[in-house]
């Protein structure tokens, strides 16, 4: 007996893109195109920012969580400007997260929680990840999502 296929309507391509922002050029530049993907693709834009965790006694008395909530609000004021200015010529549903830890972990954990078809991020501008890896390499080698890397 033949197995019977039934045609789904509406379900190819990405419901979830997942796009990792720190504020390096690169980082916006992964947005805009993951933005410009979701758009395409009528998909929902993850845009996550990961929020960098010291260890006790590293940051020497900086305030450490106020420093990346300011940078959190920044970058989501950003985004709202530019989807402002958009507004009638380039229509695209997003959402904010900010998510603390490693980015990597962050990302990772971010992708799994919003059930990501693909993660979009900017390739590392610091010299020492060509040679060590960076965090776009990694989650390549996760092998989990399809994973861009915008330059």
């Amino acid at each position: 007996m033949a197995e019977q296929h039934q045609f789904e309507r509406g379900t190819d391509g990405p419901k979830v893109i997942v796009a990792g922002v720190d504020g390096s050029e690169s980082s916006w530049r992964a947005a805009s195109y993951a933005a410009g993907l979701a758009r395409r693709q009528r998909a929902l834009l993850a845009v996550v920012y990961v929020q960098p965790v010291l260890a006790a006694g590293a940051a020497l008395g900086a305030p450490v969580a106020e420093t990346t909530d300011e940078i959190a609000e920044d970058l989501v004021a950003q985004i709202r400007d530019a989807t402002e200015r958009l507004k009638g010529i380039f229509e695209v549903r997003w959402e904010f997260h900010t998510i603390r830890g490693d980015p990597y972990a962050g990302l990772v954990k971010a992708a799994d929680e919003l059930k990501a078809d693909a993660v979009v991020v900017g390739a590392s501008e610091q010299a020492g990840h060509r040679f060590i890896g960076s965090v776009a390499i990694r989650l390549v080698k996760a092998g989990r999502w399809p994973v861009t890397v915008v330059p």
